[in-house]
């Protein structure tokens, strides 16, 4: 019997499904949409929407009451938290500067299941999960060229590999 048991086990062990829903989580919030069975999304919407909340909570609108030590300390409770149930310090910093605001009129509902065609090999049902207000494919697309733009390091001057090879000879 499984009574007043609200985790869904998914066939999996505690341990696998917490790395697998994680994982669905990390590349919703990179990718901005995924696709996999409707079991697993409903499991995985129900922690994104958690954890885009908790983002929020950072926003100056919700520590306007605080003082400036409380206040800092309510942002960095919350960031520690999202890094350690994410893991991921891009999606961290995603979160708190680009889907926080993104969101921050809209008080809950941050993700949509869309359902698809049951796959063909076990007729399971599959969907889409995806954020409500994404971006388009080709704006993440650009917006991660700039990155890379950006983390780009300078290229030092090359020493010649001759030095080590008349060392060796002079020996």
């Amino acid at each position: 019997m499984n009574k007043r048991n609200k985790v869904k086990q998914l066939n999996r062990s505690a341990d696998h499904r917490k790395a697998m829903i994680q994982n669905m989580v990390i590349s919703l919030l990179r990718h901005e949409r995924i696709e996999s069975s409707v079991a697993k999304l409903k499991v995985a919407r129900s922690y994104a929407e958690r954890i885009i909340t908790r983002a929020k909570r950072n926003l100056d609108a919700n520590l306007a009451n605080l003082d400036e030590q409380k206040k800092n300390a309510a942002i960095l409770h919350n960031t520690r938290y999202l890094y350690s149930h994410l893991g991921d310090q891009e999606i961290v910093n995603k979160l708190l500067k680009d889907l926080a605001n993104r969101y921050a009129e809209r008080v809950g509902g941050y993700t949509r299941i869309i359902r698809l065609v049951n796959r063909p090999s076990d007729n399971t049902a599959m969907g889409i999960l995806e954020l409500v207000d994404r971006k388009t494919q080709d704006e993440l697309k650009a917006e991660t060229k700039a990155k890379r733009e950006e983390k780009k390091p300078v290229k030092k001057e090359e020493k010649p590999k001759k030095a080590k090879k008349e060392k060796a000879a002079a020996k």
